[in-house]
């Protein structure tokens, strides 16, 4: 029987590949006569994926709670191997001028794709966020929320490492501490990490002692998290976008994703929460501790922590109200 020279087009290519890697193509193609088709359901372990929602209480709005988590928590991912892509990614470029040696430069297309997707991921999840604000009741999730104790979206590693990717490791230091480490030559990541201003948003509001929310992150994931730090102090994406040439880094596309994802991570996100925890925690004769004991008024809104990626790349007049609008509107609607 004729071969369709389609078929032996692709079985020579085939055989060249197993070749190069020392490889026999006949048992190869043995073991696709012998496994079996995929499907939908084993593809996506779709059955594990639907068993992983464990409510802690009776409410049914907390399994609402418990899945829009763990969305944001695969989009996460998403956005963390976009990063990585960014961070590992590109061609060796001679550096020039007394910085010797060779660099790693991206693309500015590749670049500004792998931002834009990651844009996409953060737009999608502000969007969804209603589907927490309005769509559980109030009074079932300040009930099954002590359940919870002391247990808080605070605790979200993905979201911490996805900060750290993004930027040098001292724009992640409290704003009130910063100046300390930017007066040193090379300050160290651990020193920096002390001060990361997240610890601050998680003391106790009347001993300012750390909550048990904070004690129990920092025992499981500081360590990862300096050595992520360090790691990326010289990959993380604002050197990626120092790292390309001056035209490239004037290019606006590229200019407009950059300052798109700043305004994704450090203001339309912390906000969105902002917004839940005024509906949730709010009330007119006093303010309810968050979920972890965070202290949320102060935590959450960006005016008051300034906390920017790429100041470069902003006004001053922008960065003086970094936020405000937002919250303006927020707070008054």
């Amino acid at each position: 029987m004729d071969i369709d020279p389609e078929i032996s087009e692709r079985l020579k290519k085939l055989e060249a590949k197993y070749e190069t890697m020392g490889q026999d193509m006949v048992s190869y193609l043995d073991g696709l006569l012998y496994s079996d088709s995929t499907n939908y359901w084993n593809y996506t372990h779709v059955d594990t994926l639907l068993s992983l929602q464990k409510p802690n209480t009776d409410f049914p709005d907390e399994l609402v709670f418990i899945i829009y988590h763990q969305i944001t928590e695969l989009y996460f991912k998403l956005i963390l191997h976009e990063q990585n892509q960014i961070a590992h990614n590109g061609r060796d470029v001679l550096k020039s001028g007394e910085d010797k040696g060779w660099r790693k430069s991206l693309d500015k297309g590749y670049f500004t794709e792998r931002l834009n997707r990651i844009n996409r991921y953060f737009d999608t999840l502000t969007h969804s966020f209603d589907i927490m604000v309005d769509g559980m009741e109030k009074d079932q999730f300040l009930r099954f929320r002590m359940a919870l104790l002391p247990a808080s979206g605070f605790q979200s590693v993905q979201y911490r490492k996805i900060e750290i990717c993004a930027t040098d490791f001292i724009r992640m230091v409290d704003k009130s501490k910063r100046e300390k480490f930017e007066n040193e030559e090379n300050p160290s990541i651990a020193a920096m990490y002390e001060k990361i201003y997240w610890k601050l948003g998680a003391m106790e509001l009347a001993s300012g002692k750390k909550t048990l929310t904070l004690r129990q992150f920092e025992k499981k994931y500081s360590d990862d998290l300096v050595k992520l730090g360090e790691e990326y102090t010289e990959k993380n994406m604002w050197k990626k976008y120092k790292g390309l040439s001056e035209s490239d880094q004037s290019d606006e596309k590229l200019l407009e994703q950059l300052k798109l994802f700043d305004v994704n991570v450090n203001v339309n996100w912390p906000l969105i929460h902002y917004k839940s925890a005024v509906r949730y925690l709010q009330m007119e004769s006093k303010d309810i501790k968050a979920t972890g004991g965070t202290n949320w008024q102060k935590y959450l809104p960006p005016k008051f922590q300034k906390r920017i990626f790429f100041p470069e790349l902003w006004s001053e007049k922008e960065i003086d109200e970094w936020g405000k609008a937002w919250v303006d509107k927020i707070t008054n609607s």
